[in-house]
C-alpha cells in the first residue's frame, strides 16, 4: 500500500535516489550545436514548435565554457546547501550534432568534476553513429550515461506535420543501434499533436512500451512565441488539451507503460514570457498534482495496463 509521499509512478528523482544513496541534482548545460532540421541538412526553421528559449531562457549570446557553467551551476547549488552529486545535462539542440574530437572535447569538460556521477545527451535520432555510441559508452565506466531521443510521435504523418525532419523508421534505428551499449535511452513524447487523438497517443505508449527504452519524458503540447505553431493557433488552426483533458490522457499514457521505465517528467514549464498557450503550463506543479489525483481517484498506478500490452506482442 502507498504511503502518503510515494508516487503512482517511478520519478527520476526516486531512481537516481536508488542508484547512488543520495539526491542527485541536474544542471544543463549548453554547447553551440545547431540541428541539420535548421542549418538545411535535413530542413529549415526547425519543428513547428521549436524555441529552444523555452527550455533554456538563459541561452542568449555568446555561449560560456562548459566549464565555467558548471561551475555557476555548482556555486547555485551550494549556496542553497544543496550539495551532494550531480547530472551534467547537454540540453539544447542537438549535442551529438559536431565533428566527434569536438564532441569528445564538451563531454570531457562535463566529466572533470568529481561530483559529477552522470551524463545526459538530448539528440535527434538521426543524429547517431557506431563512432559517437561508442565514444558515450567510453565515459559508463566513470559516469553513467543517458541519451535522450526527441520522437514526440511514432506516426510518421505527426512527424512530416510538425517538421521532425525524421520518420520512425529513423528512431527505430536509433534505438537498435544503442540498445546493446551500456547506456540508458529517454524518449521525448509530446501529447496533443495537432491531427492525433487519444487512440493516436495511447498507440506510442503501447509501442514505446515495447521497445528496450530506459526513461521517457511527457509534456503537452505547447504554442511558444516566434513559431509556426504559433501562427496556426493565432489563425485557429489548431486546439490545445485543456489541463482536464491532458491529466485524463497522460495517466492513461502512464497506465500503460512498463512499471520499471523511469519518468523523467511529465509536464514543461516555459517562460510566461515565451509561452503563448495553454497558461495552465506556467504552473508546474498543478499540473502534477492533477495527475496525481487523478491516479489516486482512479486507484491506478504506472503500469497497471502494461500485462495488456504484453499480450499485443
Amino acid at each position: 500500500m502507498l504511503n502518503s509521499n510515494q508516487k503512482r509512478y517511478f520519478t527520476f528523482s526516486q531512481y537516481l535516489q536508488r542508484q547512488f544513496g543520495t539526491k542527485v541534482w541536474k544542471i544543463p548545460v549548453h554547447a553551440p550545436f545547431s540541428c541539420p532540421n535548421r542549418d538545411g541538412t535535413v530542413g529549415v526553421g526547425g519543428c513547428i514548435y521549436c524555441n529552444n528559449l523555452a527550455f533554456s531562457p538563459d541561452l542568449q549570446g555568446e555561449y560560456p565554457s562548459i566549464t565555467s557553467q558548471i561551475e555557476a551551476g555548482l556555486k547555485r547549488f551550494q549556496k542553497k546547501g544543496k550539495v551532494n552529486k550531480f547530472f551534467v545535462y547537454f540540453q539544447s539542440y542537438t549535442n551529438t550534432y559536431a565533428p566527434i574530437t569536438e564532441l569528445q572535447n564538451y563531454y570531457q569538460q562535463a566529466l572533470q568534476f568529481d561530483d559529477v556521477v552522470g551524463l545526459a545527451v538530448g539528440t535527434r535520432p538521426d543524429c547517431i553513429s557506431e563512432d559517437i555510441l561508442n565514444l558515450l559508452e567510453s565515459y559508463t565506466n566513470k559516469v553513467e550515461v543517458w541519451i535522450e531521443y526527441g520522437l514526440q510521435s511514432i506516426h510518421d504523418r505527426t512527424l512530416k506535420l510538425i517538421n521532425r525532419g525524421h520518420l520512425f523508421a529513423d528512431f527505430e534505428n536509433a534505438i537498435q543501434m544503442t540498445a546493446p551499449k551500456n547506456i540508458k535511452i529517454c524518449v521525448h513524447v509530446i501529447i496533443g499533436l495537432p491531427g492525433e487523438d487519444r487512440n493516436d497517443i495511447l498507440a506510442t505508449a503501447r509501442k514505446l512500451s515495447q521497445m528496450p527504452i530506459h526513461g521517457i519524458k511527457i509534456h503537452p503540447l505547447q504554442v511558444h512565441r516566434h513559431t509556426k505553431l504559433e501562427n496556426w493557433f493565432n489563425a485557429g488552426k489548431i486546439q490545445l488539451m485543456n489541463l482536464e483533458e491532458y491529466v485524463t490522457i497522460c495517466c492513461d499514457f502512464l497506465e500503460l507503460l512498463p512499471p520499471e521505465l523511469v519518468i523523467q517528467r511529465l509536464t514543461a514549464d516555459a517562460p510566461a514570457s515565451i509561452l503563448v498557450a495553454p497558461a495552465w503550463c506556467l504552473n508546474k506543479m498543478e499540473v502534477l498534482n492533477a495527475i496525481d489525483q487523478e491516479l489516486n481517484r482512479r486507484g491506478s498506478f504506472q503500469g497497471k495496463e502494461f500485462s495488456i500490452v504484453l499480450n499485443e506482442k
